[in-house]
């Protein structure tokens, strides 16, 4: 089978370990992917990716992503969420609202912000969060360009701000937390997180792990989205069976003035089925960007 599964991650088990434990109820030659790292106590939306699904990746991965979620004030952790040691505690100023708004508005469009130190960027080939694990002195990454297209805080106590975020992928809710805790000359680190979208792949679209492993087991696929699906909205057209077998001996000339009007990319479909995702190359010609192998 081939396709994506938007899982509902729990919080404990990292995004590796998920993907593990999906692999281990397929057959071992299946390959297994993810889109969007969670950290281990985050929760939410997961996207599986499943045998020729996998492939999928490059056209998933920079949509946008939604979060919600609460920020502790009043102590600032090195791993900037609340599995960390605290390195910095500050007084929390009192939380109305006219401020809180201001701060959101200051953190929303585009921004620079610096990576945390705990997290997969490599250096040297190794991520940072393993020199840092291991007590390397690790500088903290150059600054990153983000934009965030939301967000909202909301007090919740004296010292908790409640938060959602619909932000570019690359964007890091762990640094957003520590830079709202400066910016109310306070200290701050993520508590809660849970990812409500993921791209085009929503909460309410998303199974309990446990209940996605259960399906697997008995080789259930009810709650796997067909990869022509899981493209959403890119456009498409559909082929004979001469123009696939001409894309199939790698003639990408048979797409020539077949590409729908300004299409970045497109599924091109054969028998119902994604063959391949193409790129025009111009008004008239196209070139085959990826295509699949799922008879």
């Amino acid at each position: 089978m081939h396709g994506i599964i938007i899982i509902d991650k729990p919080a404990g088990p990292t995004s590796a370990e998920v993907v593990r434990l999906v692999k281990s109820r397929l057959d071992r030659k299946t390959r297994v992917g993810h889109l969007g790292t969670l950290d281990p106590f985050a929760t939410g939306v997961l996207p599986i990716l499943i045998g020729e699904g996998t492939k999928l990746a490059p056209f998933l991965q920079e949509g946008e992503k939604e979060y919600a979620g609460l920020i502790a004030l009043g102590a600032e952790t090195d791993t900037l969420d609340r599995t960390g040691d605290v390195v910095r505690t500050a007084a929390v100023p009192l939380l109305d609202p006219e401020r809180l708004e201001a701060i959101a508005a200051h953190f929303t469009g585009t921004i620079a912000q610096t990576p945390p130190i705990f997290s997969a960027i490599k250096r040297e080939g190794v991520p940072l969060y393993k020199m840092a694990r291991r007590g390397d002195a690790v500088a903290p990454p150059a600054p990153r360009t983000v934009t965030i297209r939301r967000l909202e805080l909301v007090a919740e106590g004296a010292d908790r701000l409640r938060f959602v975020v619909a932000c570019s992928s690359g964007m890091y809710v762990r640094s957003l937390a520590r830079d709202i805790g400066i910016a109310l000359d306070s200290a701050a680190h993520l508590h809660e997180l849970r990812r409500t979208r993921n791209g085009e792949f929503a909460i309410t679209q998303a199974v309990p792990m446990a209940t996605a492993l259960a399906e697997l087991e008995r080789n259930d696929y009810r709650s796997m989205i067909g990869m022509r699906e899981a493209l959403g909205t890119m456009p498409e057209i559909v082929i004979d069976g001469a123009i696939e077998r001409r894309l199939r001996n790698g003639d990408s000339s048979a797409l020539d003035g077949l590409a729908p009007r300004d299409a970045e990319f497109y599924k091109v479909i054969a028998h119902g089925n994604l063959l391949a995702i193409a790129e025009p190359t111009s008004r008239i010609t196209s070139t085959i960007a990826r295509i699949f192998n799922v008879d």
